[in-house]
């Protein structure tokens, strides 16, 4: 776990523009809205002839991967290629860093080659936050996920997949199932729904798999999957993270599955218009059936394409506020 200060301090410039992109938290609703609109714009770029914007022309983006994930690396590799940047694939496990190379000598060694933006991905939480801290100025820094805490372009992807389909948010009941205690993706929902006036946000799961004082988030809590569901406009399942679980925090999964797994059934208590999410990837008869993700109500495949839409924005704006900071230091 790494110690950090107010992310904000160093996510925004001196003129409130985006120069890293670290968190949801605290970030303005007219920002996350910046982010949504401007990623908007680049949604249909996959069904024109040429798929390429020359934003990052002439600029090195580094997917430093510490964790793995082939969805979020590929999403993140495409994202900086439609927008013309060259882009390095750091294999962290036959770096350096594997040998004892710290943290720090690993971002000095990517400064020596000029890179203009890290996309990171860290089993600690703050790690990106760390890096932001230290690297060389005017280099972007991206959180693709840290640890428990935070994975704020997951959370705009799926802010953005929300707003084409129900427009405003100020009517709807958003509710968030699975394991909520695990889920940086969770958090990240819940700080941008806050934000961007969610009516209201509630989680369902197991007590064991919630986090305590969860309710200061400004959340609901609900340990029913059929109350819990009543009325949602909007359901977004989350995936077991059993890899984070230090201890039997459940019984099994079929068990699970039965209690809090998203079936027709159990849809039926949400509004007959509510869309389903899940951030993938998905394991099916557990979080979900496979009816429902693959049926008429799921958004599941619009979120896939509107994440590389969100990635180029927010690399885009990171990048374009990096650059308004360093003409600023320049006059001054």
């Amino acid at each position: 776990m790494f110690e950090t200060t107010d992310p904000n301090s160093i996510q925004l410039n001196s003129q409130g523009q985006l120069k890293h992109f670290i968190t949801t938290e605290g970030l303005t609703r007219e920002l996350l809205t910046e982010i949504i609109d401007t990623a908007d714009s680049f949604v249909d770029m996959s069904a024109q002839q040429v798929k390429k914007v020359p934003l990052l022309r002439g600029k090195t983006v580094v997917n430093l991967f510490f964790e793995s994930s082939t969805r979020t690396l590929s999403t993140f590799e495409l994202a900086a290629k439609r927008l013309s940047a060259d882009v390095l694939n750091l294999n962290i496990s036959t770096s350096s860093t594997s040998k004892g190379e710290t943290l720090k000598d690993t971002l000095q060694t990517l400064e020596a080659m000029h890179s203009d933006m890290f996309v990171v991905r860290h089993s600690d939480s703050g790690a990106t936050h760390f890096i932001a801290e230290h690297v060389t100025p005017n280099v972007a820094v991206i959180n693709a996920g840290d640890g428990r805490h935070a994975h704020p372009t997951q959370a705009m992807l799926d802010m953005l997949t929300i707003k084409r389909h129900k427009g405003d948010f100020s009517p709807l009941v958003v509710a968030i199932v699975g394991d909520i205690l695990h889920s940086r993706v969770a958090r990240s929902q819940i700080h941008a729904l806050r934000t961007l006036g969610a009516a209201e946000i509630r989680v369902i799961a197991p007590t064991t798999l919630l986090p305590r004082n969860i309710e200061a988030l400004g959340v609901k809590v609900f340990t029913h999957m059929e109350s819990g569901l009543k009325d949602a406009d909007v359901v977004i399942m989350l995936r077991l993270q059993k890899e984070r679980m230090q201890s039997a925090l459940l019984p099994s999964e079929s068990e699970f599955y039965k209690l809090f797994g998203l079936t027709n059934e159990k849809l039926q208590h949400a509004k007959p218009n509510a869309v389903v999410m899940h951030p993938g990837p998905i394991n099916r008869g557990v979080e979900i059936e496979s009816a429902v993700a693959d049926g008429p109500q799921s958004l599941i495949l619009d979120q896939v394409t509107n994440g590389i839409a969100v990635r180029m924005a927010v690399m885009s704006m990171s990048m374009s506020g990096q650059m308004t900071e360093k003409n600023l230091k320049a006059e001054a």
